[in-house]
């Protein structure tokens, strides 16, 4: 049941009744910046009645989560002696958040010193995994999202009046994963060299990325195939790709084309 709700998360294009919540941003596209993302998340807070968001991305590699968290994205409505956002990537909480990245894809929830925890609907009691925090400020759940080659890392909402159903469950799920993806391509970009792609390099890229040889691109943009070539050949150059079917991978990764 795990495996299935895990590829149904990470495969499906239905978001479901959260959507419209999303302030009308566009869930597909990758933001040109993480305050774009900001919009989402509080959308999304607001579906489980959290107080506040983080997204935490799992620096280690390979087919085994073993690395530390690192906050990408934090907003929480804590007093000032709390309001550390590294609190849940450190220590007790953080080693638990990564054992069970590792080793589940359910969402995980827990109670915080003075509550019960979020109040699970009966429906998807099953579908989540509960744990005790004892360093845990308050209550919260933890959305795993492992994206392979991409990255790995966990969307946590807390407060004190988290509740779930599984409808919500399944749909902030899946928004989860969009937001980790969206951020983690807009980290990639930072860590790109800073060679800007030209409008051509980019339109050459996106032909050849839909399957079309030079020649047909040539026809396209009204362009010699020499020309055309030369633009694939200075944009891998720039994606520092080996080949062009490497750049056309590495810019659908980094959004440059779709």
């Amino acid at each position: 049941m795990t495996l299935q709700m895990h590829a149904a998360i990470a495969a499906s294009e239905r978001l479901g009744g959260v959507e419209p919540l999303v302030d009308g941003h566009e869930i597909g596209n990758a933001p040109t910046m993480a305050a774009d993302l900001i919009p989402r998340l509080c959308a999304m807070r607001r579906v489980v009645g959290a107080t506040g968001f983080a997204v935490l991305s799992c620096s280690g590699g390979g087919s085994r989560i073993a690395g530390k968290l690192v906050p990408v994205l934090a907003d929480f409505d804590r007093p000032d002696d709390e309001a550390d956002e590294d609190a849940l990537a450190r220590g007790a909480a953080g080693r638990a958040l990564v054992a069970h990245l590792d080793c589940s894809s359910l969402p995980l929830v827990w109670a915080g010193p003075d509550d019960d925890g979020p109040t699970l609907h009966a429906d998807c009691r099953q579908l989540v995994v509960r744990t005790r925090m004892a360093d845990a400020p308050m209550a919260g759940i933890a959305f795993p999202v492992r994206l392979g080659s991409l990255g790995n890392g966990l969307v946590v909402f807390e407060g004190e009046g988290l509740a779930l159903a599984a409808g919500p469950l399944f749909d902030l799920h899946r928004l989860c994963y969009r937001v980790m993806t969206d951020l983690l391509k807009l980290e990639m970009r930072k860590a790109a060299p800073r060679k800007s792609l030209s409008d051509r390099e980019l339109a050459c890229l996106q032909w050849a990325g839909d399957g079309f040889k030079s020649e047909a691109i040539a026809d396209k943009l009204g362009l010699s195939v020499h020309t055309v070539n030369a633009y694939l050949g200075s944009a891998t150059a720039k994606l520092d790709a080996v080949n062009r079917i490497q750049a056309i991978a590495k810019a659908i990764r980094l959004g440059f084309i779709a």
